[in-house]
């Protein structure tokens, strides 16, 4: 943490947040209406984490982001996740070379700055283990040499929360690495009416020009680590996230609901996320509202509710729910 004055801090922040309007305009030029999924994807590539999209087909979450890697002057790639897919597909092999008898490294395709993981529960458990090793490690071991991904690098997955027929269910501990889970819902009336106008034909434009860089992020990213959070606020990310843990002392009826509270890593992943928030609205500091903003995105597949619970109905983020009312706001 610096010693910067706020008022300085959020000069400097006016100044580097200035792409987030150009962007977002970019965006809105393709998409129609996800704007919260939008501030979310940039909490995400502001905070060099990672963001899963859950929703039904046809709802834009694949245009959303390929949109974003548009605007930005970096590479991109996007795997198909299917059940015959490889880790070597991914992170790549060693090729034998029979003329010196030596293995030379293929760097694979995950060597890019954003990746596309489409339908990630489709792959067995072994692709996703290399995935999503990698998401967290930021580097590739190939034979006895460890290559380090480009920064940024950012993975965005999604996956259909219906169609469970050959798919493989994301393990706890894996979900834990993904900064943000993401429900991606219907349009509004009216939006679906703007969609249909702007995507009525067979030659629709999806594509966005680059606004943005890999520098321009990274150097953003510096500045989002000096938002400020006063010790009030901070004592309300822990006692939220503690509350996950003991929920049945303050609220008795969650008592059997809860099954695994968040662990540390999502106390941490919350202060981040609130940190580009404030940022994001050109603020210097850190507020109560923006930790029950981003509460929800941040612990619900943190937050594992039990048999019982799943039986009555109650999901996690009625859990958060509860949570958010029942924990003191400072």
């Amino acid at each position: 943490m610096t010693s910067a004055a706020p008022d300085d801090l959020t000069a400097r922040i006016a100044v580097s947040s200035e792409w987030v309007p150009r962007v977002r305009e970019e965006l809105h030029r393709v998409l129609v209406g996800q704007e919260v999924l939008v501030d979310r994807m940039f909490v995400a590539l502001l905070t060099n984490g990672h963001i899963l999209l859950e929703g039904v087909p046809g709802l834009a979450k694949t245009l959303t982001i390929r949109a974003l890697a548009g605007t930005m002057d970096a590479t991109f790639k996007r795997f198909q996740f299917t059940p015959d897919l490889l880790p070597a597909d991914l992170l790549g092999t060693l090729i034998y070379n029979p003329g010196d008898g030596a293995f030379r490294p293929k760097l694979g395709p995950i060597f890019a700055n954003l990746i596309l993981a489409d339908e990630i529960n489709r792959s067995p458990a072994k692709v996703q283990s290399a995935l999503l090793e990698a998401m967290q490690e930021r580097q590739v071991t190939l034979g006895d040499t460890t290559y380090r991904l480009p920064d940024p690098f950012m993975v965005m997955a999604t996956q259909n929360p219906i169609d469970q027929e050959g798919t493989y269910q994301l393990p706890e501990a894996q979900l834990d690495r993904f900064l943000l889970k993401i429900r991606v819902d219907y349009p509004t009336r009216l939006e679906e009416r703007r969609i249909l106008d702007l995507m009525g034909t067979s030659s629709a434009n999806t594509e966005t020009k680059p606004i943005i860089d890999a520098a321009q992020i990274i150097e953003s990213r510096k500045l989002v680590n000096e938002v400020l959070i006063s010790d009030p606020v901070k004592d309300y990310i822990v006692n939220l996230i503690y509350a996950s843990r003991t929920a049945g002392d303050i609220l008795p009826e969650l008592k059997n609901l809860i099954r695994c509270g968040a662990s540390p890593r999502g106390t941490i992943s919350l202060a981040l996320a609130t940190r580009a928030l404030a940022f994001l609205h050109g603020r210097a500091f850190v507020t109560p509202q923006d930790v029950k903003d981003l509460a929800h995105d941040v612990l619900r597949h943190r937050i594992l509710v039990t048999y019982e619970a799943e039986a009555e109905g109650v999901t996690s983020s009625q859990i958060i729910d509860r949570l958010l009312s029942k924990v003191p706001v400072p």
